[in-house]
C-alpha cells in the first residue's frame, strides 16, 4: 500500500482498553476517513494478535498500516511500513528487513537537520512535534511551526505534524506545510471516533476549497 499525499494519520490508543474496544474504535475512525493508521502499543497488551487484526482492518479499508518502533513485528506481519524514533533502530536496517517498497517514517521532533539527513537516507516521510500540549506525549520536546515551514522548502517527502492537535488548531499546521496530521487522543479519547475523525477531515477540505 502506498503512502497517500495527505490526510489524517491516526495512531492507536491502547492504554486501558481491551482488544475489542481498540478494534471497534479503530474501525470507527477508519469509517470517518483516516488516511494512515499507525499501531502504537505502549501498554502490556500482547502485540502480534492485535496488530494482525488491525492490519486486516486497514487492508479492508485500503489504507497503509504502519508499526511503531518494531521492525521485526512489521516484518512478521508484512505490514506496509514502520515508524522509527531516535532510539528505535536504523533506517538502513529497516529498509533491508522490510524491502524497497516499505513505508519508513522517522520522528524528527524539532530537528530540521535530522529530517534532511533521514530523507537522504531514504525516509518516506518525516514527523515533527509535539506542537501543542499532549496527554499522549506529555514529556515530548516541543516543536515550532516555523520548523514545518522551513522543512517544506527543503524536503520533498511528506511532512507529518503530531502533538496535541485538535480541529481548532490543526489548520495552522496545514497552512505551514504539513501534509498529515497525526492524532491519538483527539480521535480515540473521543466518545465517537468516527465523528471526531470527520471533524479533522474538514480541515483538509478547507485546504482544497
Amino acid at each position: 500500500m502506498k503512502l497517500p499525499n495527505q490526510g489524517i494519520y491516526a495512531i492507536t490508543q491502547t492504554e486501558n482498553r481491551s482488544h475489542q474496544q481498540i478494534l471497534e474504535q479503530t474501525e470507527a475512525a477508519l469509517r470517518g476517513g483516516v488516511a494512515v493508521l499507525q499501531y502504537r502499543n505502549k501498554s502490556s497488551l500482547p502485540a502480534t494478535e492485535l496488530a494482525q487484526a488491525l492490519f486486516s482492518l486497514c487492508q479492508h479499508y485500503q489504507i497503509p498500516f504502519i508499526v511503531n518502533d518494531d521492525i521485526e513485528l512489521a516484518a512478521a506481519l508484512k505490514a506496509d511500513g514502520v515508524h522509527l524514533g531516535q532510539d528505535d533502530g536504523d533506517i538502513k536496517q529497516a529498509r533491508q528487513r522490510l524491502g524497497p517498497d516499505a513505508i519508513i517514517g522517522i520522528s524528527c521532533y524539532n530537528d530540521l537537520d535530522r529530517a534532511l539527513t533521514m530523507t537522504r537516507a531514504g525516509a518516506n516521510y518525516v514527523a515533527f512535534g509535539r506542537f501543542f500540549p499532549s496527554s499522549s506525549k506529555p514529556l515530548a520536546r516541543p516543536a515550532h511551526i516555523q520548523t514545518i515551514r522551513q522543512a517544506k522548502q527543503q524536503i520533498a517527502v511528506p511532512i507529518v505534524a503530531i502533538g496535541g492537535i485538535l480541529p481548532e488548531n490543526g489548520q495552522q499546521l496545514l497552512e505551514a506545510g504539513a501534509d498529515f496530521l497525526a492524532i491519538i487522543g483527539g480521535i480515540f479519547n473521543h466518545k465517537n471516533p468516527e465523528q471526531a475523525t470527520r471533524e479533522y477531515q474538514k480541515l483538509f477540505h478547507n485546504q482544497t476549497a
